[in-house]
């Protein structure tokens, strides 16, 4: 028998009830469009969260207390909860002497209730100074922004995201009045342009900017900070600003043990490169459980073709006495897996892709967010890999137990 009669047997036979081969057929469509789908929203994801760490800036580097022990993209101790107290402004001071840093703004970062009026909300402050504005790319809507005066006079007054600015005040203009945040009364002096989502998820809309000094001592009672932010010279080259950085910290707190640092440097480079090792095994694991789908497909397609070539034994042993080999036995039931397996995977890859363009035009138009398409290659070539080596792995035992039909018994089967 010829490959081309085999294919138009075996495609006779999968058209000969059609509503069972879609039943046998619907485990793989579940399943190939599944891995489509979740590969593509974590492309996706990946793409959006890159994109949103490089558009901060592309010579930035942070400083975290608390040294990353494990491994190049394992978290310091204060990125887990812990207090860590190894940075200070004598750190800041010898960090701006350094000819290769453009500019340094230390920050701190709390939580606490604003209240105007009647409405309140809990919301995210940081405390910065004015070389946070020249170092991160926040846009101002109207008012003005955190200067060096409030922060050395202790002003209390704060820069507030456009959301929360609507939350408290409704249509009303925010400048110039009094909200409540924990027990002190602050000024509204700035209203910042809506931003969506920072780099490291915070909700920029409804962010609170506090002078330094007062979100330090009036509202955390602390005399440390929780990150240096550095915007290197663009005369030099970031990895030699990242070195630099390094080596004045381990000098100002005396430590000749790389092993023992208290401070962790990251660039935008390394937040790149762990986000995407994050969001990677994330959608790895997610593809693996919608794996499972295919599985269970294929044990379905094995239990129908078993059940099929009961069925079918009159006509095996037919077309033994007729001259048939196992091996065209064989192939003819293998090839009825495969074009169920491969039917249905391409169905399933169609299928995918138009949720994918579903959520695409959901997220962005209806809930207004920024989502990026992206249908990776590799999920459309893993989709038919896997359907095809599923209908040849679940295939080959019925085709097998087809083959080896004795022509005399088959005919006398009832």
């Amino acid at each position: 028998m010829t490959t081309q009669d085999a294919l138009k047997t075996a495609w006779r036979g999968v058209t000969h009830s059609k509503a069972r081969s879609f039943l046998t057929m619907l485990g793989i469509i579940i399943g190939v469009s599944s891995v489509v789908l979740l590969m593509s929203l974590g492309a996706s994801a990946e793409r959006l969260i890159v994109d949103q760490v490089k558009s901060i800036g592309s010579n930035l580097v942070f400083v975290i207390p608390g040294a990353s022990k494990s491994g190049k993209f394992s978290s310091p101790a204060s990125a887990q909860g812990i207090i860590i107290k190894t940075l200070v402004k004598s750190d800041v001071d010898a960090l701006k002497r350094e000819p290769s840093i453009a500019a340094v703004g230390a920050e701190v970062r709390g939580q606490a209730k604003v209240v105007y009026e009647g409405n309140d909300i809990t919301a995210t402050f940081e405390g910065v100074d004015e070389q946070f504005f020249k170092i991160r790319d926040f846009k101002l809507a109207k008012g003005r922004l955190i200067e060096r005066d409030d922060v050395n006079s202790f002003e209390r007054v704060v820069v507030i995201g456009s959301e929360l600015a609507t939350t408290l005040f409704g249509s009303r203009e925010p400048l110039g009045k009094a909200i409540r945040i924990k027990d002190a009364t602050f000024r509204v002096v700035g209203i910042l342009e809506p931003m969506g989502v920072g780099a490291f998820g915070v909700d920029q809309d409804n962010l609170m900017l506090l002078p330094l000094s007062v979100a330090q001592k009036q509202l955390l009672g602390v005399d440390y900070y929780g990150v240096i932010n550095i915007a290197g010279s663009d005369a030099y080259d970031i990895t030699y600003v990242k070195s630099r950085v390094t080596s004045i910290l381990r000098e100002g707190h005396r430590i000749t043990d790389p092993d023992k640092d208290d401070f962790t440097v990251r660039t935008q480079e390394d937040a790149v490169a762990l986000l995407g090792n994050i969001t990677g095994i994330l959608t790895a694991f997610l593809t693996a459980i919608a794996s499972i789908s295919l599985v269970v497909g294929g044990i379905g397609i094995m239990n129908i073709m078993l059940v099929t070539v009961t069925e079918r034994t009159r006509e095996i042993g037919l077309r033994k006495a007729l001259g048939a080999t196992d091996r065209d036995i064989m192939i003819q039931f293998l090839f009825e897996a495969l074009s169920l397996t491969s039917l249905g995977g391409l169905i399933g890859i169609i299928l995918g892709a138009t949720f994918v363009g579903i959520t695409y035009v959901v997220l962005v138009y209806i809930v207004k967010m920024d989502w990026v398409f992206a249908l990776p290659t590799s999920a459309l070539v893993l989709s038919v890999l896997v359907s095809t080596i599923t209908g040849i792995a679940f295939g080959i035992y019925p085709a097998r137990k087809a083959a080896k039909k004795n022509p005399i018994d088959a005919l006398r089967y009832e």
